[in-house]
């Protein structure tokens, strides 16, 4: 299920004082099963361009074609796209609440009319991908739950609708590095299990370095880059020129470039750079000896 954007711009305010331009003249398409991490500095159009995926906002111009179908015609079934394309908005726990846990993740299914069994074997699967034990925690408050299992909750109620593309708004915002860990290791076992198109919101360069496939960099409301890891992260100057810092990993390869250790570009993973660092320590210890 394809997912395109054609020439997308969306003016707030528009005719007023205060009229801004979040998103100006944005075009791509995100193919099956793609991984790609979108990325910017605060105020750079992220989020307006989010909520454009699933008809939340509606283009000033362009459209956005979700399986072939444009958001903004009028007879566009909504629900049914809103089923297709689940977002999660960022600090998405703020939004649980119903009495339970398996109540909460069901509100979705519910509102679409399901029986109750088909309700109640979305309820589980979804809690089983997001790893949360169904008899130990459904029958609990989301209020008694650590952030991070709130947060994994919030992503199950999604996950229970069966969206064929899921879209994460900063999904790791605010939460401990424990937290945030379980987070982005959910993330790469939902997309690596199931399939399933992710579109990631996040600030953290290094996130988005360990888990996308592409990258999609805004810039003042334009869709400024759009390419793999490596084109990107290899284009630092540009990067910092935007506010945008580089994955640690890359900057530590800048770093041991300059001392003069022979570092290959295109490296930005920390898996990547391990490798190379042990031989750098292998070699050290050879002429030690």
């Amino acid at each position: 299920m394809p997912l395109v954007v054609e020439k997308l711009n969306h003016i707030y305010m528009k005719g007023g004082p205060y009229e801004t331009q979040a998103l100006d003249d944005i075009s791509f398409t995100i193919n099956d099963g793609e991984f790609v991490g979108l990325i910017g500095h605060t105020g750079s159009g992220k989020s307006t361009l989010v909520q454009h995926l699933n008809g939340l906002l509606q283009p000033t111009s362009g459209r956005v074609l979700v399986d072939g179908v444009d958001l903004s015609d009028r007879n566009a079934d909504r629900k049914q796209i809103r089923c297709k394309v689940g977002l999660v908005f960022q600090y998405a726990e703020n939004q649980l609440f119903e009495e339970t846990v398996a109540k909460d993740i069901a509100f979705g299914p519910r509102n679409l009319g399901l029986d109750a069994g088909e309700i109640d074997r979305r309820v589980r699967e979804a809690m089983r991908q997001v790893s949360l034990d169904y008899d130990r925690i459904s029958g609990k408050s989301v209020f008694e739950l650590s952030g991070g299992q709130m947060r994994r909750v919030a992503i199950a109620g999604v996950l229970a609708m069966k969206p064929s593309v899921l879209v994460l708004d900063e999904p790791c915002a605010g939460l401990d590095p424990r937290g945030r860990e379980e987070i982005l290791n959910l993330i790469r076992q939902l997309h690596r299990e199931s399939g399933v198109t992710i579109v990631m919101v996040s600030h953290s360069m290094d996130d988005v370095a360990q888990l996308a496939e592409r990258v999609l960099v805004m810039h003042r409301g334009r869709l400024v880059m759009d390419g793999t890891p490596e084109e990107i992260f290899t284009r630092g100057a540009e990067l910092r020129e935007m506010g945008l810092d580089e994955p640690q990993v890359v900057q530590l390869c800048e770093q041991l470039r300059e001392r003069g250790y022979e570092i290959p570009p295109q490296i930005y993973r920390m898996e990547d750079i391990r490798e190379v660092l042990i031989r750098i320590c292998k070699k050290g210890e050879s002429h030690a000896q």
